[in-house]
């Protein structure tokens, strides 16, 4: 897997490792991410366009969703995170909150059985940056509090939409793009590969 890099487009950060407790930055970086055995989406076109639809994010919105083992949405909740400097554990707080307030918890449950994916409508291109890894960090560290998988993280700008450490993606839905109607089941466009990997054709999610 190959992966660019970019500087990241948010507030510049207190550089410190990976994954640091000490420092502001708590984040994963690609390799670490690829290597932690997040599942694959079946479909993730469908998954990047329900929840464009619904949430009609812009850039800086966050869309934090869940799904179940049929990768139905359960629930979903979008939010602008506070200007801040980026940091997992600001990222985590806030994935964390939003769950709780749109689904209980499975922290019961000896394995979890729903998944939480993240979609960031960011400025810049499909180069992973330290704001991607920040949010990675956070995405895994609010699964693990609340009782869920660690999906997806995705990411969706003016070029297109990127599911980072699959390789996969395609050019629309992006960041200006019109979202589509959700009663609309039609994907009818080619799939096109990004500079770091291919495209598979999605399912809808269905919201309950």
């Amino acid at each position: 897997m190959t992966f660019g890099f970019a500087p990241s487009a948010a507030t510049s950060i207190t550089t410190s490792p990976a994954g640091s407790v000490g420092g502001l930055t708590r984040m994963l970086e690609p390799a670490e991410w690829a290597a932690a055995g997040i599942p694959l989406l079946s479909n993730p076109r469908e998954v990047v366009s329900g929840l464009h639809s619904r949430h009609r994010p812009k850039p800086a919105t966050a869309v934090v969703a869940v799904l179940d083992h049929e990768e139905r949405l359960a629930a979903s909740a979008s939010f602008v995170p506070r200007p801040a400097p980026v940091d997992g554990w600001e990222f985590r707080n806030a994935l964390l909150a939003h769950l709780r307030r749109v689904i209980p918890h499975d922290l019961r449950r000896r394995t979890p059985v729903r998944t939480a994916v993240l979609l960031y409508c960011r400025d810049g291109d499909e180069r992973w940056t330290e704001e991607d890894g920040a949010w990675m960090w956070g995405l895994r560290d609010a699964c693990t509090l609340h009782g869920l998988r660690c999906g997806a993280y995705i990411t969706l700008t003016r070029g297109g939409w990127q599911v980072l450490g699959e390789g996969r993606g395609g050019r629309r839905p992006n960041s200006e793009s019109s979202p589509v109607d959700l009663a609309d089941t039609a994907f009818d466009q080619e799939v096109t590969p990004l500079r770091s990997g291919a495209v598979e054709p999605l399912r809808r999610t269905a919201a309950r």
